[in-house]
């Protein structure tokens, strides 16, 4: 899923509603065209509007992005498991390169509009949907993108990607049912979802990846490649340094510049990526100015006291904090059950009384954080309290199989308020891992059968991270567990994460308001087997996976908000992490060379992209045009 935050591509999911706007034609007693749908209630724009209402229109074109990522590359195919994209790619979606069917709003949940596809049309049951592709879209080459285009994007990305394999798991048939109409059919009626998330689609050129490179090589699309690929997106690549450097260029002759989604947005000419070995040289990067012109600050206690450098107090560096209400998250330690100690539940909930965030917050992160107490803490699909009405006839569903406790007590992570309290809690940890078999030998905590020493090692690419580690770190060693932090370069990490060569891991699940076939690849027990999905615990629960199901067919709003607290409540109680903390706003450092609309989408907190270079700023700050 690609979820649309700040000026990032990630992951999200949309939900159509039983209701929709139509196009101004129908056929009697078919299924409506539709140019939009929308989960909550009606799209926000009518067929025919003309541009977001808190863009510029007539935003300037030019200058350049200057931005700064941290790690390496060496692919600039992102659909397969090998290799490390380059930035401006997405693993879901189309990032910069590729367009969409449909694109999803950036100012209102639940909603999409059309892109390569200029309407589409599901009926009632759901059983299957039908794009009409836009006769004006074209690739950068100046060829039309087709059906066959449409169809072998499908059929390619289902194969090689375990993402897309998962998303559309339900999808049985992709054809061509008329003049620019495609048409997916499901395996089942009343999954909801399925006509809208297939609007997510990142449709690639066949002819291209069917074609020859310039040695006369044929390419495979299942295999990394740093040629540059054709695509049909805002913005094209213009130079490739492999590990170092990325520059990507607007396309004067863009097909979809003038769609409403568009207007007013995509204004730089350049976006210019520059790779940095570790976060502490990007940051000295931004300080440096010139070479990352926004960053999106994501540790509070450099946003507190390290913006303290000259730019700052001259004003040419801006602070600003933005309200997200995009998306739910689940962030924590992740804690492989692929390795045979964690897969007692009882060792893992021990796991949750060490991890201390009171004082964390308190010492670490100036009291701005928030305890993550749901898989998708921060909306409404959070689970609280017991258990009652609908969520409850569902979860009876699969009373034998999940822990008792969801039934009778209201799930709350252990807090640390007091340091009796945290000696209590570390008293209840140690009592957990002996019922599981784990007994204290001096000062050690071994396997009472084996003698195995109770090891566990924290896997990172970021040095920095040692800092919110190392209390976590120091609070195991204290009930006898040897644990460890081990920083590797990213290319390592995204190789052992990608075939769960860990123990424990950090990591960010993003949720959207509309939860549905993705749920699949965090939790169900096929992509526990499955390199490069996101079930990184390794869950293989036949309970969560009916909860699953009842998620991806839910009837309607109510339904699936009762099946996702199901779902939520259950995955909660079986300590799959330690979690760890939120934020509701996103804190944005920028060079003040930016033209900003006066109005930033609420929903997902900043459109980047909705910004522009104003050369009169830019001069001043003494940038080279």
């Amino acid at each position: 899923m690609k979820l649309v935050a700040a000026a990032l591509f990630s992951l999200s999911l949309l939900l159509p509603a039983t209701t929709g706007a139509m196009a101004a034609e129908t056929t009697e007693g078919a299924a409506p065209w539709r140019h939009a749908t929308s989960l909550i209630g009606e799209p926000k724009y009518p067929a025919g509007f003309k541009h977001y209402d808190y863009v510029n229109p007539d935003a300037p074109k030019g200058g350049t992005l200057n931005s700064a990522a941290v790690g390496t590359f060496d692919s600039l195919n992102p659909y397969i498991v090998q290799g490390t994209p380059a930035s401006g790619f997405a693993a879901f979606g189309g990032g910069l390169l590729y367009d969409t069917l449909m694109e999803q709003a950036t100012d209102q949940p639940g909603t999409n509009y059309g892109l390569i596809a200029e309407a589409m049309s599901y009926p009632d049951d759901f059983a299957w949907v039908k794009f009409r592709l836009n006769p004006a879209a074209h690739w950068h080459d100046g060829k039309p993108i087709t059906p066959e285009d449409v169809i072998w994007s499908f059929e390619t990305l289902k194969a090689q990607s375990p993402m897309y394999n998962k998303y559309y798991a339900n999808v049985v048939k992709a054809e061509i049912t008329g003049d620019r109409e495609v048409t997916f059919t499901f395996d089942k009626p009343g999954n909801r979802e399925l006509p809208n998330i297939m609007g997510d689609l990142a449709v690639l050129p066949k002819h291209w990846w069917e074609g020859t490179d310039a040695s006369g090589k044929k390419r495979d699309i299942s295999k990394s490649t740093l040629e540059i690929p054709l695509g049909s997106g805002a913005y094209q690549i213009e130079s490739v340094s492999p590990g170092r450097q990325i520059v990507w260029k607007r396309a004067e002759d863009y097909w979809g510049k003038d769609l409403p989604t568009q207007v007013g947005r995509n204004n730089f000419d350049r976006i210019k990526v520059d790779y940095y070995r570790d976060p502490n040289a990007g940051w000295e990067a931004f300080k440096k100015g010139g070479l990352d012109d926004y960053r999106q600050e994501n540790r509070i206690g450099r946003w507190m006291t390290e913006y303290n450098f000259d730019a700052v107090k001259d004003g040419k560096v801006i602070q600003r904090s933005f309200p997200l209400a995009s998306s739910g998250r689940m962030q924590g330690y992740v804690l492989n059950q692929r390795r045979d100690k964690f897969k007692d539940p009882r060792v893992r909930q021990a796991l949750n009384y060490v991890f201390d965030f009171e004082t964390m917050n308190r010492t670490l992160f100036f009291d701005k954080y928030k305890r993550i107490n749901s898989y998708f803490a921060g909306i409404d699909l959070a689970s609280s309290g017991l258990p009652q009405g609908k969520e409850l006839e569902i979860l009876e569903t699969v009373r034998d199989q999940v822990p008792p406790e969801v039934f009778t007590e209201e799930f709350k992570l252990p807090v640390n308020d007091t340091p009796q309290a945290f000696r209590d809690n570390l008293r209840r940890a140690v009592a957990l891992l002996q019922e599981a078999g784990w007994v204290l030998n001096g000062n050690k905590l071994v396997n009472a059968q084996t003698g195995e020493p109770f090891t566990i090692e924290f896997l990172e690419s970021d040095p920095s991270f040692e800092r919110v580690v190392a209390p976590y770190i120091q609070n195991l060693k204290r009930i006898g567990i040897d644990a460890r932090l081990r920083v590797v370069d990213t290319a390592q990490y995204v190789a052992r994460v990608n075939d769960f060569d860990f123990d424990v891991v950090s990591t960010v699940i993003a949720q959207s308001h509309s939860p549905g076939n993705e749920q699949r690849e965090m939790w169900g027990s096929a992509a526990a087997k499955t390199p490069g999905s996101r079930n990184l615990m390794g869950i293989q629960n036949p309970a969560i996976d009916k909860l699953i199901d009842r998620v991806v067919f839910a009837t309607n709003r109510e339904d699936l908000v009762a099946a996702t607290h199901a779902l939520d409540r259950v995955l909660l109680w079986n300590y799959y992490v330690v979690p760890q903390w939120f934020s509701d706003t996103i804190n944005v450092a920028y060079w003040n060379k930016f033209g900003i609309p006066e109005k930033q989408p609420e929903y997902v907190g900043i459109d980047v992209y909705s910004w522009w270079i104003d050369p009169a700023k830019e001069k001043a700050l003494g940038a080279k045009p």
